[in-house]
C-alpha cells in the first residue's frame, strides 16, 4: 500500500511540477516579450524626441530664414546676398534657393542658387541647376514643395556631395512664397548627417549602460548583432543605422514594419521590431533586438527555477515515501492478524501502537470486531443447532400432515380421482379428503388462512371434523354447519378456513355441494364451466352463517376440478398474477388434446404455474383435487 500511495504522491506532484513549470516559463516568456518591448519603445521615443527637438530648431531657423529670402525675389542677385547673410549669421554649412521652371528671365528653366562656407572667411556662390541637376524631379523638391506655410518642412535623405567637399548631408527644406502667396520654389539648409549618427550613438551609450550594464559592444563572440537602430526610409532603404545590421531583413517585412506591428518575430530570422515614425521627414525609426538578447536572462532564470523544483521535488519525494512506509508499517501487522481471524482464530494478537492515532482507533475497532465475530460464531452455532432441530420437527411435522390426507386413490370403474398438496412451507394449511359410503363419494378441499404451523394445526382439526361429521351425514350443507360451530367456539386466534364439502352419487350422477366461500370448481367436459355458486362466509368466521346445499346432474365422462387461490393467484418475483384467464385457456390446451383425466389434467396445471413463476419463491400453498365421473 505505501508503493502505491508513494506512486500516486509522485503522479500528483508531477502533474503539478509540470503545470508550475509551464505556467513559469509562459510567464517569463511574456514577461521577457513585455521588458524587451519597453526596452525598444524607451529606445524608440529616446531617439525621436532628440531629434526632433534638434529639428524644431533648425525648423525655426530655416523659417526665418525663408522669409529673408522671400523679402529679396527682385532678382538673382538679391536671392544670393540674402543667403550669404544667413549663412554668415546662423553659421550654416550651405543652404540654397531652388525656383519654378523659369521664374528668373535670363535665367533659364532651371535656377537654384547655392551658397556654402568655402573656409572660415570667404562662402562661395553657385547657380546648380542644370538639366544634368533637373531638382524638379527630385524628391526633396516635390516634397518642399507639397508644404503650407504653417506646415512643417522635410528633412531629406543623405545624398552624397561631391560639388562642395564629397561628404554626406541632409537637407531641410520648406516652400517659398511671393508677395501674392504664391510657392514658387524651396529654400533648404544642408546639415551633415553625422549629427544624427551622434544621436544615434548617444542613445545606444544610455542603452548600454542602462540596460546591459556594459560599454562594451552589444555584439556577440560570433558576430551576431543583438541590439540595434536603424533609419528606414518609406521604400524600405536603409538610411542611417548604428552598425551594418543587414537591413534586407527589413525589406522581407516591410508592410508589417510600418504597420502597427510593435513586438513581432521576423520572417526567416530571430529579431523583433519597434518603431516609430520620425517627425519632419519619410524615415521610422526601428530598434531591433535579436532573439537572443529577448529570451536569454529569461531562459536562464527558468531553466534555474526548473531545476530547484526537480531537485527540491525529489528530496519532498523521497521523505515522502519514507514517511508514507513509516505510517504504513502498522497496517501490515494488522493485515497479518486479519489474515489469521480470517483463518478462524479468533483469539489472534493484535499488535499495540504508541501513538494514539487513526491507526490505533482501527486497532481497537479492529478488536471490538474480533470480538464480536468470536460471539456471532458462537451464536451462529447455537442457532444453527436450533434451526436444524427446528427442521427436523418441521419435516415430521410435515410427515404427519401428509400423513393426514389420503394419498392411495383407489382404481374403480365409477369414477377417477387425483389429488395434489404442494405447501408453501414445510408444513401449510391446505386440505383435502375424500371417502366413499353407501355408493356415494364424499369429498372436500379447504384452504386455511395463513401459512406454517399455526395452519396446519387448524387444517388438520378442520380435516378431522370432516371425517367425524360426514360420516353419518348425507348433505353437505349440515356437514358445514357443525363444522363452523366447532371450530368457532374455541377460535381465539381468529383463524378461519374456505371450503368446498361435495357428495357425488355413483349411480346417477348428482353432486350435492356446499360452497363456504371457497373458490368455484370447474366441470369439464367437451367444454368447461363453472359450477354454479351460492357461497357464504367461511368456516370459522361467525356462529350461525346460513350455508347453503347446491345440486347439479354431472354426465358420464365428466372432470370436476377443485382447487385452492394457489393456482389462480400465483406470483413471479415482480409480483404479476397467473390469474384466471391463463388458467382457463390451459384448462382449454387440455380439453382439446384430450387431457382432462384427472392426474393429466392436475399435472398439466401445475407445471403451468411452475413456468409462469419461474425460479420464484411460491406464494401459497397449491392444492388441487380433480374427480371423473364414469370412466
Amino acid at each position: 500500500m505505501s508503493r502505491r500511495i508513494t506512486w500516486r504522491v509522485i503522479a500528483i506532484m508531477s502533474f503539478f511540477n509540470v503545470l508550475i513549470i509551464g505556467a513559469m516559463f509562459w510567464s517569463v516568456f511574456r514577461i521577457s516579450l513585455v521588458n524587451s518591448n519597453m526596452r525598444g519603445q524607451y529606445v524608440v521615443d529616446g531617439i525621436v524626441g532628440k531629434i526632433e527637438s534638434m529639428l524644431w530648431a533648425v525648423h525655426i531657423s530655416s523659417a526665418n530664414n525663408r522669409d529673408e529670402v522671400e523679402r529679396n525675389l527682385g532678382s538673382p542677385e538679391q536671392v544670393f546676398d540674402a543667403l550669404e547673410r544667413e549663412i554668415s549669421v546662423n553659421q550654416l554649412l550651405g543652404c540654397f534657393a531652388a525656383f519654378e521652371p523659369d521664374y528668373f528671365k535670363g535665367q533659364g528653366r532651371w535656377f537654384e542658387a547655392y551658397v556654402y562656407r568655402a573656409d572660415s572667411s570667404r562662402y562661395d556662390r553657385q547657380q546648380i541647376g542644370s538639366p544634368s541637376h533637373d531638382y524638379f524631379n527630385g524628391p526633396w523638391y516635390k516634397k518642399g514643395l507639397s508644404r503650407d506655410r504653417k506646415d512643417l518642412g522635410y528633412l531629406t535623405s543623405p545624398y552624397f556631395d561631391n560639388s562642395v567637399d564629397s561628404s554626406m548631408y541632409c537637407s531641410y527644406v520648406l516652400p517659398i512664397f511671393d508677395r501674392q502667396g504664391r510657392k514658387v520654389g524651396v529654400y533648404g539648409v544642408d546639415l551633415n548627417y553625422l549629427w544624427i549618427n551622434k544621436v544615434i550613438a548617444e542613445v545606444e551609450k544610455i542603452i548600454k549602460r542602462e540596460f546591459f550594464d556594459t560599454d562594451e559592444s552589444i555584439q556577440d563572440r560570433d558576430g551576431v548583432i543583438n541590439f540595434s537602430v536603424q533609419f528606414i526610409d518609406s521604400k524600405g532603404n536603409r538610411v542611417l543605422g548604428s552598425d551594418s545590421l543587414d537591413i534586407n531583413i527589413l525589406k522581407a517585412e516591410q508592410e508589417q514594419v510600418f504597420s502597427n506591428l510593435g513586438m513581432r518575430d521576423l520572417k526567416g530570422t530571430p529579431y523583433y521590431v519597434n518603431y516609430k515614425p520620425l517627425p519632419y521627414t519619410d524615415w521610422t525609426v526601428s530598434v531591433i533586438q535579436h532573439r537572443d538578447l529577448v529570451f536569454t536572462w529569461g531562459g536562464v532564470l527558468s531553466f534555474f527555477i526548473a531545476f530547484c523544483m526537480v531537485v527540491g521535488s525529489l528530496v519532498i519525494l523521497f521523505f515522502t515515501s519514507w514517511s508514507i512506509r513509516r505510517a504504513t508499517k502498522p497496517l501490515g501487522f494488522l493485515s497479518d492478524s486479519a489474515q489469521e481471524v480470517a483463518k478462524g482464530n479468533f483469539d489472534a494478537p493484535l499488535p499495540t501502537f504508541r501513538h494514539n492515532d487513526e491507526v490505533a482507533q482501527l486497532r481497537d475497532s479492529f478488536g471490538t470486531m474480533q470480538q464480536s465475530l468470536k460471539q456471532y460464531m458462537e451464536d451462529l452455532k447455537a442457532s444453527t443447532t436450533a434451526k436444524a432441530a427446528l427442521e427436523s420437527e418441521l419435516n415430521i411435522a410435515r410427515d404427519i400432515q401428509l400423513s393426514k390426507v389420503p394419498t392411495e386413490f383407489p382404481q374403480r370403474p365409477d369414477f377417477d380421482i387425483y389429488a395434489s398438496m404442494t405447501p408453501a412451507k414445510a408444513v401449510g394449511g391446505d386440505l383435502y379428503d375424500f371417502f366413499v359410503r353407501d355408493n356415494e363419494l364424499l369429498f372436500c378441499l379447504g384452504d386455511v388462512c395463513g401459512k406454517g404451523v399455526p395452519a396446519a394445526l387448524f387444517m388438520m382439526e378442520t380435516r378431522s371434523l370432516f371425517r367425524a361429521y360426514a360420516a353419518d351425514e348425507d348433505r353437505p350443507d349440515r356437514i358445514v354447519l357443525k363444522m363452523n360451530k366447532t371450530l368457532n367456539e374455541h377460535n381465539e386466534s381468529l383463524m378461519f378456513v374456505t371450503l368446498f364439502v361435495g357428495i357425488l352419487d355413483l349411480t346417477t350422477g348428482e353432486l350435492r355441494y356446499c360452497n363456504a366461500g371457497h373458490e368455484t370448481p370447474l366441470v369439464i367436459n367437451k367444454e368447461f364451466k363453472q359450477l354454479p355458486f351460492e357461497g357464504v362466509c367461511p368456516v370459522g368466521v361467525v356462529a350461525d352463517p346460513p350455508y347453503v346445499m347446491q345440486t347439479v346432474h354431472i354426465e358420464p365422462q365428466t372432470t370436476i376440478l377443485v382447487y385452492t387461490d394457489g393456482l389462480d393467484e400465483a406470483m413471479t418475483a415482480d409480483k404479476e398474477k397467473i390469474g384466471n384467464e391463463r388458467i382457463f385457456n390451459e384448462v382449454s390446451c387440455a380439453i382439446q388434446n384430450g387431457q382432462t383425466g384427472p392426474k393429466e389434467l392436475i399435472e398439466r396445471l401445475k407445471q403451468a404455474v411452475h413456468d409462469f413463476v419461474g425460479d420464484a419463491e411460491q406464494s401459497d400453498d397449491l392444492t388441487l383435487l380433480a374427480i371423473r365421473f364414469g370412466k
